[in-house]
C-alpha cells in the first residue's frame, strides 16, 4: 500500500508508483547521474529502467551558454526537450535515479523552477524498486510529442551576486550539502581548479544525513531534527548549495517536506564560487 510519505508534489513511494503505473497522465523520468567516472547512466537506463520511463540527461538538458556544469536550462529549452520526451501540460511527473548522489531531486527542482507543481521524486529510487522485485523494462519508450508551457519561478534560484550579498549580510541560512571534509577544506574538490573550503557563514548538512539506510528520505520530524542539529535557524530564509547544484536540490526537497517554504538554490554552487579567486572562502567548521 502507498505510505504516509506519498505527496505527488514532493515524494511518492514505490508502492504509489506501482499503483499508478498505468495512469494515462503519468510520466516517469530516469534522472540517474554520476559525479565520478566509471558508470554510464544512459547505458544503465537502456539496460534496465522502470516501464515507460524516459531518460533525463542532466548534462545535456542545460544552459548551453554557461561553462558551469548542468546549469538550469532556459525555459524554452526545457519546454522543447520535455515535449520530445512526451511530457505536457497537465501530466503528473515522477522522477527517480539509481545514483549515490540522489540526482532525481535536481530534476524535481528544475521542474519546480519552471513552474511545475505535479512532480515528485520516487522515494528510495531504482534501488528500492529493484529490491522489491518490481517490473522493469529494457526496450526504449516511444513518447508522443506534447506541449509544455513553462512558468519560470526566478525566486527559486540564486546567482553568485545574490549569494555573496546573503553571505556578507547574514540575511539567509546558506546550507551546504557537501561532505564534511570538503566543507572544511580538508579534501580536494573532485573538479580540477577549485579552491577548497566553503562560503563564509554557511552551515554544513551533508545530504546523506537526510536518508534512511534503505535509501528512503527520513520522516519530516527526523528531517527537521537534522537541520536543527546542523545549527540551522529554520525561521530564516535559506539558500542551498553543494558542489554543482545537484545535491543542493536534496536539501531543497527536504526543506519543502518540512514546510519551510522560503528557500532557493544556488545554481552555480562551489563549481562557481570556488573558481573565483576574489570571492572569500572559509575553512574548518565556521
Amino acid at each position: 500500500m502507498p505510505t504516509d510519505s506519498d505527496n505527488p508534489t514532493t515524494l511518492v513511494s514505490t508502492a504509489w508508483l506501482a499503483a499508478h503505473l498505468d495512469d494515462p497522465g503519468l510520466r516517469i523520468l530516469d534522472a540517474t547521474w554520476f559525479l565520478e567516472p566509471g558508470r554510464d547512466a544512459q547505458a544503465e537506463y537502456a539496460a534496465c529502467h522502470i516501464p515507460g520511463a524516459q531518460f533525463f540527461d542532466l548534462d545535456r538538458i542545460t544552459d548551453s551558454r554557461s561553462s558551469l556544469p548542468h546549469m538550469a536550462p532556459l525555459p524554452e529549452t526545457f519546454a522543447e526537450r520535455m515535449a520530445t520526451l512526451g511530457i505536457g501540460d497537465g501530466d503528473q511527473v515522477v522522477v527517480y535515479d539509481n545514483s549515490p548522489v540522489r540526482s532525481a531531486a535536481r530534476v524535481w527542482w528544475t521542474f519546480r523552477l519552471m513552474g511545475w507543481s505535479d512532480v515528485a521524486v520516487l522515494d528510495g529510487g531504482m534501488g528500492k524498486w529493484l529490491a522489491e522485485g518490481r517490473a522493469t523494462a529494457s526496450a526504449p519508450a516511444t513518447p508522443t510529442a506534447r506541449e509544455l508551457t513553462p512558468h519560470l519561478r526566478p525566486e527559486l534560484v540564486r546567482d553568485v551576486t545574490q549569494v555573496a550579498a546573503a553571505s556578507k549580510l547574514a540575511t539567509h541560512e546558506i546550507i551546504d550539502a557537501r561532505g564534511e571534509p570538503r566543507f572544511r577544506g580538508e579534501a580536494a574538490e573532485p573538479r580540477a581548479g577549485l579552491r577548497s573550503g566553503h562560503i563564509p557563514g554557511s552551515k554544513n548538512l551533508p545530504f546523506g544525513r537526510l536518508f534512511n539506510t534503505d535509501g528512503t528520505m527520513k520522516s519530516t520530524d527526523d528531517l527537521r531534527a537534522e537541520f536543527t542539529a546542523a545549527g540551522i535557524d529554520l525561521t530564516k530564509p535559506a539558500i542551498t548549495t553543494c558542489g554543482s547544484g545537484v545535491t543542493a536540490a536534496i536539501l531543497f526537497l527536504a526543506l519543502e517536506r518540512i514546510g519551510h517554504m522560503d528557500h532557493s538554490l544556488y545554481d552555480g554552487s562551489w563549481a562557481e564560487w570556488g573558481s573565483f579567486p576574489d570571492l572569500k572562502i572559509a575553512t574548518g567548521d565556521a
